[in-house]
């Protein structure tokens, strides 16, 4: 191989090292820049978590604090009782045995606060059950005019009134076909509720019934109100243990009698869902410490 030869290799051999050089390099300063990225993501999840970990701490040692101050009033509190009933004692006002009495009545003062707590959160359930009860009402009555159907809660109760012009012809106690998209869509939330018992009242204007088979408005209303009964039963399942039905006749007025409007507004059918005063009653039977 002469000398040209050699020379031209030789530049070659350089050139392919420096090109091997470089790609090596890239590779290195690309694996570089990716565990970088790594440590500094590290490093973030790493401060996040010692943050929450300060957090932590903190929180526990403020529920330390407060857990440790409530203690300190009860001892206080209990010191408290304590020396009054012994003062009264030295005092010779009371007996002893008196005196132990009115230390345990002072103790179960708190016992008594949580018995009034329980009798709040209860009336305060029997309010949201009755606001989405009434909710439910009116969405599913939505498309029935507001002057021939009423929904609304009064004294613990809702009261579901219906005009008699949707229900029956005037004078009759023969529920109208008409009626049973009215009663079924009613029948439909009360079936959603089977705890719930409720009251089905008939009334009627003070115009007397004359002839026929029935005798007064008194017979009237009440008629009415079964023949609902028998309806919200038969045709839409309701458990009859849950109805009761009743006649107010002429005497629960809504409106006066003197013009067409107002005896109009009066002849109507009330539903009456009836508040559970049972679950107060199991409340009021607790034992009292």
């Amino acid at each position: 191989m002469n000398r040209k030869n050699l020379l031209l290799a030789g530049t070659l051999a350089l050139g392919l090292a420096s090109c091997v050089s470089k790609k090596k390099l890239a590779a290195e300063q690309a694996k570089y820049a990716e565990l970088n990225t790594f440590y500094t993501q590290v490093q973030t999840d790493l401060k996040a978590c010692r943050d929450a970990q300060d957090e932590a701490a903190r929180r526990r040692s403020q529920l330390e604090g407060e857990l440790e101050s409530a203690r300190t009033q009860l001892a206080q509190q209990k010191e408290s009782n304590t020396l009054m009933v012994n003062q009264l004692k030295d005092l010779s006002v009371i007996s002893a045995s008196q005196a132990e009495s009115i230390k345990k009545s002072l103790e179960n003062i708190g016992s008594k606060d949580a018995y009034i707590q329980d009798l709040n959160r209860a009336i305060q359930r029997k309010d949201s059950l009755n606001l989405a009860l009434v909710t439910n009402l009116k969405s599913a009555l939505k498309d029935i005019n507001d002057q021939d159907i009423e929904v609304k809660v009064e004294k613990s109760a809702i009261f579901i009134s219906i005009s008699d012009k949707l229900l029956f012809k005037s004078g009759s106690y023969e529920v109208s076909p008409a009626a049973m998209t009215v009663l079924g869509k009613v029948a439909q939330v009360l079936n959603a509720k089977p705890e719930i018992e409720f009251l089905v009242e008939g009334h009627t204007d003070n115009v007397p019934i004359t002839g026929g088979a029935i005798q007064d408005n008194w017979d009237l209303s009440t008629k009415r109100a079964t023949s609902i009964v028998r309806i919200l039963q038969k045709q839409f399942s309701i458990d009859p243990k849950r109805m009761t039905a009743g006649g107010r006749g002429e005497y629960l007025p809504l409106q006066g009698n003197e013009g067409p409007a107002g005896r109009a507004a009066n002849r109507r059918t009330r539903i009456v869902i009836l508040p559970q005063l049972d679950q107060f009653f199991k409340l009021l039977e607790k034992p009292q410490q």
